[in-house]
């Protein structure tokens, strides 16, 4: 080899040799928080195209090998703007992330197994942080803690009672005989939030027949268990488009809840204590009595009037919450610990609600490829109810209140309290009653994610997850022999109510998620898999009759009856979607979802609910140039969903008979449908996202139009057959409805920042087909106010019959078109929503509120008639309803009576201070081991503005699985809360 081509090879290898060097090689620096020029740990580094990425630690560290350069880095952390930094060549690289004015940047889920920036959605999906949830006030349970915080939502209390249990529809009414409830999940796991009744039926004769399993008992649904104070963030999928991945069960909605989990740096130990004080938010009073109007309901003269609504619900009580939570990570590990006791007397004596919630959330990374979260949470929770709402024997508390007169003297003498004019004892009743729920409840779920795949273009793992929910609760009603009403011979004789509900349900599903990136911007994201879920209950509620003297044992009694619902389930699927991404500019999806159920009259039918949807981030494109305008999405999004028919819907129904003295089977009225299949949801949603001012002004708009098709409808069946009734796929109903959104970043100073939002939503309904006559449906009775599902009508429309002598033909021809012998007098559909929330930072101190105004939406207030009914009505005397301007309110509402229920049908709109809360700081330093300690007070629903004749609008006698939710009789009123608040964290 001559000298001259050893100069030229040596030569090239001095040329390359720099090229060699910086193509690989390692990138190192720090992260900090650009506000507060701190370190920022968690922050995920990732080379922009690829899944190759790290994490910083506590000290905001990182280091990334990189293969080739130059790349573009991607630095993201919660509540930060996302930064892109180009790199050339390997060393060092610091960056500042800026606090995010918008929530444009945080994750929310599209599939089973993935998720994608809320600035690339093309669904609009609702997002409550910790902070929101539980920063301001503290919450008896999620039910409370999620009024007016999203659009698209009605959210309504059945009662005042501690322990939970709320109605929540979103985006209108979904079903007339399913369950209107949404599906919630928590940390992947389908949970149960089923109400179930006491059984007191047989007391309260709220129901017909004795039937113990009527949904009149005022109880607690079961999701009121989960504790919002694990909770990191709430995701509500509103939509068919977001919610199609759940398939049969999302036609309600989905609620998708992730609890907290440790974060990288050193152990964080915190403790909080909460002192509340609980009031009634209002009392009603006494009649404005004449002498005459005592002696026409036959008091004495010049009576001593006594109060008995103050005696028993004027109380102030003082609750606590007590809390502990640890947590901490690595770059291998995390952990969360977090532990709650709530006790929160009621306002009635002997009723109250006690809670204490132990989680454990814990994370390994064992490698590059294999990992494994794990969350474990015990639940233990006793409430006692009280005695309230229906009552057909005047035994509940409120309906005998009504009619208890004040000159009464129900004290007990030598312990023996009389009976009273109503035929019940409302202070017996409070002082020897009793009706327990207790829970113990475990939820627990594992996921772990294999790498099987990793390149710079590909990326190829396993998602598999598992979840189990297993409860059991316990219910205890007592009413003993020696209340009043059960001293007669003839009387039940003390009755005596033990509840089991055992329920089980875990699901498991596996799925295949593969990334690709391409060079040219294009972006790929495919996941497959399949699932099974299994659901269990088994309930159990004996009654027990003519108890043994003061004895409460089932045992010691001289009749016992026993009913038992066994309800099992069984679905199974399979899920597949892909999303194509271009340099975030065009996002699209497409999906479907295939599952059965033992539900569906043919359980190896399969049904299939597709999904596709498109958002396109305009402002990205080189050809725009509204620098005014730094956001702007269009999007649209198409998508369908279902609800499997009812457990009972595919079978006949048999009952108990006793023939001869032989025990046998005879049929029940309803005929089981071996061809029932699932109620079927469609809907368009289409929207536009934009923002000014960089982004501190952000709007959302959607509209969206959602057809229900094959609705459950109970249909008459022929009596020759030995049945009346058969439950058919026989309708459709239609929602159509908007939701605007104004997220605003009012002012960002160093010692001041006020952010805000501003909600507002409207939805209306119509049935659009109906395959069987129209009929009524919820309420008690037509002239009492019912809803009637009529064909080209609303589906919340009130109607009542009417007194045709009161009325010339015309006028009848014009409300009454159809001659079916009904006006309409209201409907349930608010007119509208709105919501207005504000955060207010200034230096150390914090305050915030949330005001909640629902506009329009009828309830039926049968509460005030029972009180006309009896003479003892708050508002009697007053005038201004008969439109004669002859009688008083009382005697026109009472004159009305099952005949005209116009006068009772009532306007339940409010303007609520849902939240309000200020905090204070103290100065770093102040206590040597405390790293943060804060003080503060805030309130609950301190402010309720409202016309609606009682003790709150926001009720249902009738729980949360129905659809007349507007229906109150004699509810437990609800509470206003001020709570003191100390938070430190060590």
């Amino acid at each position: 080899m001559s000298k001259s081509l050893h100069f030229k090879m040596y030569l090239l290898v001095v040329l390359l040799f720099p090229i060699t060097i910086f193509a690989q090689g390692k990138v190192t620096g720090i992260v900090t928080d650009g506000t507060n020029n701190l370190p920022l740990g968690g922050a995920s580094v990732i080379i922009k195209g690829t899944s190759t990425g790290t994490t910083s630690d506590f000290d905001g560290n990182y280091s990334l090998d990189v293969n080739n350069f130059p790349v573009t880095l991607l630095f993201t952390s919660l509540g930060f703007e996302t930064l892109e930094q180009v790199v050339n060549s390997a060393g060092q690289v610091n960056v500042t992330l800026q606090e995010s004015a918008t929530a444009l940047e945080e994750v929310v889920i599209t599939g089973l197994a993935s998720s994608t920036k809320r600035s690339n959605s093309a669904n609009a999906v609702a997002s409550i942080s910790s902070e929101n949830l539980t920063g301001i006030t503290v919450q008896s349970g999620l039910d409370a803690a999620l009024y007016g915080k999203f659009n698209g939502a009605e959210i309504k209390a059945n009662s005042g009672a501690p322990g939970g249990g709320l109605s929540m529809r979103l985006r209108g009414v979904t079903s007339i005989f399913g369950d209107q409830q949404p599906l919630f999940i928590v940390d992947g796991v389908y949970v149960d939030n089923s109400t179930i009744g006491l059984g007191n039926n047989i007391v309260s004769q709220a129901a017909g027949g004795g039937n113990p399993s009527t949904n009149q008992d005022d109880a607690s649904n079961r999701i009121a268990d989960i504790d919002p104070e694990d909770i990191e963030t709430v995701e509500i999928l509103k939509g068919a488009s977001a919610a199609a991945i759940y398939g049969s069960r999302a036609a309600g909605g989905v609620v998708l809840i992730t609890t907290k989990r440790g974060k990288q740096g050193k152990p964080k130990v915190s403790f909080s204590q909460v002192l509340g004080v609980r009031s009634p938010t209002q009392l009603l009073g006494l009649r404005d009595y004449t002498q005459a109007q005592i002696t026409a309901l036959g008091g004495p003269n010049n009576p001593t009037l006594r109060d008995y609504e103050a005696e028993i619900f004027d109380h102030t009580r003082i609750s606590s919450t007590t809390r502990f939570s640890s947590s901490g990570g690595n770059e291998k590990s995390d952990y969360f610990f977090g532990m709650t006791h709530r006790n929160e007397p009621g306002l009635v004596d002997n009723t109250g609600y006690s809670k204490s919630s132990v989680r454990l959330n814990i994370g390994q990374k064992f490698n590059d490829w294999f990992d494994l979260y794990v969350t474990s949470n015990y639940i233990n929770s006793e409430s006692d109810r009280g005695f309230f709402n229906n009552g057909n024997a005047n035994r509940t508390v409120g309906y005998a209140l009504a009619f208890t007169y004040p000159w009464e003297n129900l004290s007990p003498v030598d312990g023996t309290y009389p009976q009273g004019g109503a035929g019940s004892n409302v202070l017996e009743t409070n002082a020897i009653t009793t009706n327990k729920e207790e829970v113990n409840r475990f939820i627990g779920s594992a996921k772990t994610n294999i790498k099987l795949l990793t390149t710079d273009k590909n990326s190829l793992k396993l998602v598999l997850e598992g979840g189990f929910d297993q409860y059991t609760l316990r219910t205890t009603s007592i009413f003993p022999k020696s209340l009043s009403y059960f001293r007669d011979p003839s009387s039940l004789g003390g009755v005596s109510i033990s509840g089991t509900t055992i329920n089980s349900n875990y699901n498991l599903s596996a799925f295949l998620v593969h990334n690709l990136n391409l060079n040219n911007g294009l972006s790929f994201t495919s996941q497959i898999g399949s699932f099974f879920q299994n659901f269990d209950r088994n309930t159990v509620i004996t009654i027990a009759t003519g108890l043994n003297g003061s004895q409460t044992n089932l045992g010691q009694s001289t009749n016992v009856s026993t009913q038992q619902v066994v309800q099992p389930q069984k679905d199974a699927g399979f899920f597949f979607q892909e999303e194509i991404n271009y340099e975030d500019k065009i996002i699209g999806t497409f999906g479907i979802r295939g599952d059965k159920s033992t539900n569906n009259g043919n359980a190896n039918k399969m049904n299939y609910y597709p999904k596709a949807n498109l958002a396109i981030n305009l402002h990205k494109f080189n050809f725009w140039s509204l620098d005014e305008i730094n956001y702007f999405k269009p999007r649209i999004a198409y998508g369908e969903a279902g609800r499997f028919p009812n457990f009972n819907d595919r079978f006949s129904l048999m009952n108990a008979q006793f023939i001869g003295g032989s025990s046998g089977l005879s049929p029940a009225d309803l005929r089981g449908n071996p061809d029932i299949g699932p109620e079927r949801q469609q809907e368009l949603e289409y929207g536009l996202d934009f923002g000014i001012l960089d982004r501190r002004l952000n709007f959302e708009i959607s509209f969206y139009n959602k057809k229900i098709d094959d609705l459950l409808i109970q249909s008459q069946f022929p009596t020759s057959s030995g049945f009346t009734r058969l439950v058919v796929n026989g309708g459709e109903l239609e929602n159509k409805g908007v939701e605007l959104g104004l997220n605003a970043n009012i002012l960002a100073k160093k010692d001041f920042s006020w952010n805000a939002s501003l909600k507002w939503w409207k939805n209306k309904s119509e049935v659009t087909r109906l395959d069987v006559p129209s009929f009524t449906t919820g309420g008690f009775a037509a002239s009492l106010g019912t809803f009637l599902i009529q064909e080209g009508k609303s589906a919340t429309q009130i109607v009542g019959t009417y007194d045709s002598s009161a009325f010339t033909a015309e006028e009848i021809s014009q409300r009454d078109p159809e001659g079916d012998g009904f006006f309409v007098y209201g409907n349930a559909e608010p007119d509208f929503q709105m919501s207005w929330f504000n955060e207010i930072s200034y230096k150390n101190i914090d305050f915030t509120f949330l005001w909640h105004w629902k506009k329009g939406g009828d309830n039926i207030n049968l509460t005030t008639l029972l009180y006309d009914l009896a003479g003892t009505t708050w508002d009697y005397n007053d005038t201004g309803l008969d439109p004669s301007g002859q009688l008083s309110n009382g005697d026109y509402r009472a004159s009305q009576a099952f005949v005209n229920p116009d006068p009772v049908i009532e306007d339940a709109g409010y303007l609520k201070l849902r939240e309000i809360g200020v905090f204070y700081t103290l100065p770093d330093g102040l206590i040597k081991y405390a790293d943060m300690i804060k003080i503060g007070v805030s309130g609950r629903n301190l402010i309720n503005i409202f016309d609606y004749n009682s003790y709150d609008p926001e009720v249902s006698n009738f729980g949360n699985n129905v659809l007349a939710n507007n229906v109150e009789v004699t509810p437990y009123p609800t509470s206003k809360f001020i709570n003191f608040h100390l938070n430190v964290n060590f």
